[in-house]
This record gives C-alpha cells, sequence and structure tokens, in this order.
C-alpha cells in the first residue's frame, strides 16, 4: 500500500525485511506498530541490499559443486583469452590438478588498443563449452554487453564484468536479470562504494548470486601495472556480505609478484583469487607478461596452503 518494495533476508536469528522507496512514502510508525516488528532502523548507506544492515549473514555463491565464500578458499585459474582448444585444455588440466575450482578464459576481450587481440568470439565460447565439459570445471568468462548475456549464459558458468564495464548500468541490469553467478570486477579509478553501487545494480534485478574482485586500481605508480589495494579487502568484507576475490594477475601486472600477492589477500581475509596461468607465456596472445607458467602455479597452491590454514580456512 505504500508502494515499496520488501525484500526478505533470514539467518538463524532473525529476519531483515529490508524495504526500499522514496522516504516520503513510508509511514514510519505505522510499520513500526505492525506485529512482529521489533525494530525500524535506517540504513545510511546508498547501497542498500549489499550493505551487511541488511543481511548480516555472509553470502555464498554456489557454482555446481563449488562454494565461493564458505570456509574453503576459491581459486580460479587459467589464461587471459582463449586461444585455440589445445591451449585451453592443456591449461585447464594443469590448474585442475593443482587444485584450481574455476576455470577462467577471456571469449571477448577488450582492449586498450582496436589493434590488439580481441578474442575469438563465439568460437572461443564453443571452445570453453568443450574444455569445461570434458575437463569437469565450471567456467568463468568476461560478458561485454548486453545482446551477448544470452548466447554466454549457455556456454559459461560466471559471468565476468570487466573493469572498464563496471559502470556499464544496462549490462549490470542484463546480467541481474539472467540470474546467472556475477564476478564483478573493481573499476581500475572506482571507488569501493561505487563498486557496491555497481553491485547493487544487479541486486535491484533479483540477483544475489555476486562475487567481488579487487583487482588492483590506477595510481601514480608505474613500476607495477596498477596498485593492488589490500585495504579493499577487510573495509569489503566489514561493508558488504557479498564475497570477495582478488586478481593478483591484473594488481600487479608482473608474474614474478604474483605469488607474494596472493599471499598477502589470503591473509587479508579474501574468499579465493584470480590468477592468470598460460603454458606458454611467452608466446600468449594477451598478458603473457603476468600470467603463471603451469608448474609456477602448482608452487603457488602449494605455498597458499599454511596461509589459509592461519587464517582458519581451507584451500
Amino acid at each position: 500500500q505504500m508502494d515499496c518494495q520488501a525484500h526478505i533476508t533470514r539467518d538463524e536469528y532473525q529476519t531483515i525485511i529490508g524495504v526500499s522507496g522514496s522516504p516520503q512514502q513510508l509511514d514510519r510508525n505505522q510499520i513500526v506498530g505492525m506485529p512482529g516488528v521489533q525494530q525500524l532502523l535506517s540504513t545510511r548507506t546508498p547501497f542498500k541490499r549489499a550493505s551487511r544492515d541488511f543481511q548480516s549473514n555472509s553470502t555464498e555463491v554456489v557454482v555446481g559443486d563449488v562454494t565461493i565464500g564458505g570456509g574453503r578458499l576459491v581459486v580460479m585459474a587459467g589464461p587471459c583469452a582463449v586461444e585455440n582448444l589445445e591451449q585451453m585444455s592443456q591449461t585447464a588440466i594443469a590448474v585442475r590438478d593443482a587444485g584450481a575450482r574455476v576455470l577462467r578464459g577471456g571469449a571477448f576481450k577488450p582492449r586498450t588498443s582496436p589493434y590488439s587481440f580481441q578474442g575469438l568470439e563465439q568460437a572461443g565460447l564453443k571452445i570453453l563449452d568443450q574444455v569445461r565439459r570434458e575437463i569437469g570445471l565450471p567456467v568463468v568468462s568476461e560478458v561485454t554487453q548486453p545482446d551477448l548475456v544470452s548466447a554466454m549464459i549457455e556456454s559459461v558458468d560466471i559471468l565476468q564484468i570487466g573493469a572498464r564495464n563496471m559502470q556499464n548500468y544496462a549490462l549490470l541490469q542484463a546480467v541481474g536479470r539472467s540470474q546467472k553467478p556475477v564476478l564483478l570486477k573493481r573499476g581500475m579509478m572506482s571507488t569501493i562504494e561505487e563498486l557496491l553501487m555497481a553491485a547493487e545494480y544487479i541486486l535491484s534485478q533479483g540477483n544475489g548470486h555476486i562475487i567481488l574482485c579487487e583487482r588492483g586500481i590506477r595510481t601514480f605508480e608505474t613500476y607495477t601495472r596498477n596498485t593492488l589495494d589490500i585495504n579493499a579487502i577487510p573495509v569489503l568484507k566489514k561493508l558488504t556480505h557479498l564475497p570477495v576475490i582478488v586478481d593478483p594477475s591484473h594488481g600487479t601486472g608482473r608474474w614474478d609478484l604474483v605469488q607474494s600477492v596472493s599471499l598477502a589477500a589470503i591473509a587479508a581475509g579474501a574468499d579465493g583469487l584470480m590468477i592468470e596461468v598460460h603454458v606458454d607465456p611467452a608466446n600468449a596472445l594477451s598478458d603473457g607478461n603476468q600470467s603463471l607458467k603451469p608448474e609456477r602455479f602448482e608452487a603457488l597452491m602449494t605455498a597458499l596452503r599454511p596461509v589459509a590454514k592461519a587464517v582458519g580456512r581451507s584451500l
């Protein structure tokens, strides 16, 4: 009757009804007087549904037999771009055997230069679909425009929103309507609040299967590709119930720094990692400088286990 929307969440202690709508439409006295209402709180954050005020218990995103945001850390690994079937199959087997739970690979690649490799597009999706069926790993891949969503949900398990598209609101609403799990990367010049507001666009369409990804921001430092914001991990864990993973490959842009930054991210409370791995980085068509060889990825996974155990997680 007040022309507002009610969003219900429950945990073992309480039921929270988040009400969205214009404040002037709300009769606060009427709501407080309703049977079963213990208290009425105003949410001070602009990201209503992403806030822990709305949902105190942490969200777990389930993809097949993989749970992201639970007690077990999830590592997503694979090449930046799908190049051919052999490359994807070899990489998928290597990362799976080393302990990765999700395979990454880009079929559509938005690049800074229009002359750079843009991905195999539809042919890349077919390769990803074939590899995920043969190797048994769920796949995460980037979607770049709204009209690609329907085609991609048939071939991939997690839709990735890249840093350049974090504020592409039509795309955010499209993946929200898909009800497919979404990996939302932080824009290279975006604040934490802007990242959470981007998540709010997806949540507003009824899709709560969102994974946030810190992948580094642009600063004055030029030694690394980006500056990985370790602060963002505990801040996000405090502000939102959504799981948070870290991409140290883009965060550093250098393969020799990936392991150190990965260990730091897990120690800071991340729910997982996204690592670029390539069987032949020197000849990769995209981001070879930041890609680990399979043997280095295996060494990284070994190094992560004691750190995960120290912070009460498993790998």
